[in-house]
């Protein structure tokens, strides 16, 4: 069975599929991909259920070695990737032959690469999903170097026939999100709320797979005092007694206790995904 023999992971390498849901009563997020969109679309470029685990690449600096034959594809980050040294485009599906080495050099444009291998990453489920909730702990360690990584069954369904599909780099520059109004709006001042919308952000470079961090302007609130811990939802802002906003994401915990301000429109959560350090987000009622 064809497996994949990982040379060097990268900054960070980690199983995912589309998570854990469900489980939020024994405190357990969801995790899965950050890019959902990403990694379900290159499962179908490889003929893979949406759902199948493949692998997030953070940044890239990413090689490892097919021993057999398979098709693969890359998408959500842009970068350079080449097959035994020959270019391969994102979006696209590619046949890997025994001993090719896929290298993914440094993401030019978002931070994850996703990447799907026909037939998925065979990690053994927790809690129903192959996914690496890092806050949890649960699911697949990250992937070191010397890591092998099973292949699952060809699925039954063929590598489709027009193997790339429309795709459009992450912006290289600012990124405006949809915001739904949040649960504790109304603990913020009327400046706080508008400042909101009418500042620019910026992406902090301690951003991570259980929160986007971002820096700007303070954010104040009306109502003073600690709030009780209550249910948070991905793309949940919640803004602490610094004053400064937080996007919950995948990893998050599932209950908190700053006020969330806002909600990130599901439809705009994926692109917090490939937000760069130091990259500028503004928001818009969606």
């Amino acid at each position: 069975m064809t497996h994949l023999v990982v040379d060097a992971p990268g900054a960070l390498t980690l199983v995912e599929d589309l998570g854990r849901p469900g489980f939020a009563h024994l405190g357990v997020a969801g995790s899965g991909a950050l890019d959902r969109g990403a990694l379900a679309l290159a499962n179908r470029l490889v003929g893979n259920p949406d759902g199948a685990a493949g692998l997030e690449i953070l940044i890239g600096g990413f090689r490892a070695t097919f021993s057999g034959d398979a098709w693969f594809a890359v998408a959500g980050a842009w970068g350079r990737a080449r097959l035994g040294g020959r270019p391969v485009a994102p979006y696209t599906a590619a046949r890997a032959r025994a001993g090719d080495v896929l290298e993914l050099d440094p993401a030019e444009r978002g931070i994850r690469y996703l990447l799907a291998v026909r037939g998925g990453i065979d990690e053994p489920p927790v809690l129903g999903s192959r996914s690496r909730d890092t806050l949890a702990g649960l699911g697949p360690e990250p992937v070191v170097a010397g890591r092998v990584l099973e292949l699952g069954p060809e699925p039954a369904t063929s590598v489709p026939l027009i193997d790339q599909e429309a795709a459009f780099p992450p912006p290289a520059d600012h990124l405006t999100l949809g915001l739904l109004p949040g649960p504790r709006a109304d603990w913020f001042t009327d400046a706080a709320r508008a400042r909101l919308f009418d500042d620019a952000w910026r992406c902090s470079a301690s951003t991570d797979r259980i929160g986007a961090r971002l820096e700007g302007p303070t954010l104040d609130r009306a109502v003073p005092g600690e709030l009780p811990s209550e249910a948070t939802v991905p793309g949940s802002i919640q803004v602490s007694t610094s004053g400064q906003p937080t996007i919950l994401l995948a990893d998050r915990p599932v209950t908190g206790g700053y006020p969330v301000i806002a909600i990130v429109a599901p439809a705009s959560l994926d692109a917090v995904a490939q937000l760069r350090p130091g990259q500028e987000v503004r928001f818009r009622h969606a």
